[in-house]
């Protein structure tokens, strides 16, 4: 089938998750770094039928070694529709751990044997920006505050005990993934992680942070925009309101294939 068979030692088969939409300049360097940090690892590409040959630069990897894949998807459907689809793929097939990583090399793949390291004793590992010894490269000021004021008041909003809840370089047993109830997800973009965030926190498994060095992309142009903020603030808001009646959880369609 191509997969790694023994997998990640005191972890499992291993599946790194990497949505891509126009990252033709950055995808096959990022696939290249992980499988040098990381041997026993599989990847999965998932593309959102990218016009700039993203999908075609990623069919060409897979060509010539097993351990990489492609999931070719109808259009642009956004950052979080990627990462379930991902997740079912790891289902469907096996994997007992997935992993997200951004494609612009802002995640560096050389942080990935320490969160695979820390998987060993956690359900969810989060690769922070924001603990002890995290280092954030060549990333404005503004964005310093957005992120550093964004998190902490996700983490006031929801009383979640995690730094980084917007970081999207993670870990996750697929066990903790079926715990945490992913029918309900109803987010896209900067608002996905941190509904990941408060869903693992409310399904009680276990999560850590794990400092990472976070370098701002040097190729491409980056999908932030005012209104993917503006989309995180207003949920964050909601989910704050609604976690303070127990019990009241809005149910969405199931997008977890």
């Amino acid at each position: 089938m191509g997969e790694s068979g023994a997998g990640q030692p005191g972890v499992g088969r291993v599946l790194v998750v990497i949505p891509t939409y126009d990252e033709a300049d950055n995808v096959a360097d990022v696939v290249a770094r992980v499988r040098r940090a990381a041997p026993a690892v599989d990847v999965l590409v998932a593309d959102d039928n990218s016009p700039d040959g993203t999908g075609v630069l990623a069919d060409a990897m897979a060509a010539t070694d097993g351990q990489v894949h492609v999931l070719h998807r109808p259009g642009k459907e956004g950052l979080g529709a990627a990462y379930l689809a991902g997740f079912g793929w790891a289902r469907q097939r096996g994997y007992d751990v997935v992993v997200e990583m951004d494609a612009d090399g802002s995640h560096a793949p050389e942080d990935l044997p320490a969160l695979l390291a820390a998987a060993r004793d956690a359900d969810v590992v989060i690769g922070s920006r924001w603990v002890g010894g995290a280092r954030v490269v060549n990333w404005p000021w503004r964005r310093l505050v957005l992120s550093r004021c964004g998190n902490l008041y996700a983490r006031v909003a929801l009383g979640m005990p995690v730094s980084d809840a917007t970081g999207g370089f993670r870990v996750y047993r697929l066990s903790a993934l079926r715990a945490m109830r992913l029918e309900s997800v109803c987010s896209q973009g900067y608002s996905f992680q941190v509904e990941l965030s408060r869903l693992a926190h409310r399904a009680g498994v276990r999560i850590v942070e794990v400092p990472i060095t976070f370098v701002e992309r040097e190729r491409g142009s980056s999908k932030m925009s005012p209104l993917i903020v503006a989309e995180a603030l207003w949920r964050i808001t909601t989910w704050g309101l609604r976690d303070r009646r127990p019990g009241r959880w809005r149910r969405g369609h199931d997008r977890w294939p």
